[in-house]
């Protein structure tokens, strides 16, 4: 499953994990996707959106 919303655009950021002793270790972040079905254009379409636009509802799914 690819690792960005289609909607917002929102992806994987990338920086350190600083441990108390300020060691640096790289890691990664990446958002919480989900594959759903949504409507575009009246026809149902499988797209991956974040789980903050089907929150907010800028996606309209296909029920």
């Amino acid at each position: 499953m690819a690792k960005f919303c289609e909607v917002c655009g929102k992806g994987t950021i990338s920086g350190h994990s600083i441990t108390h002793a300020d060691r640096k270790i790289k890691r990664t972040w990446k958002p919480n996707v989900r594959k759903v079905t949504v409507l575009d254009n009246g026809t149902p379409k499988k797209i991956t959106v974040c789980t903050r636009c089907i929150r907010s509802g800028k996606v309209q799914r296909a029920i």
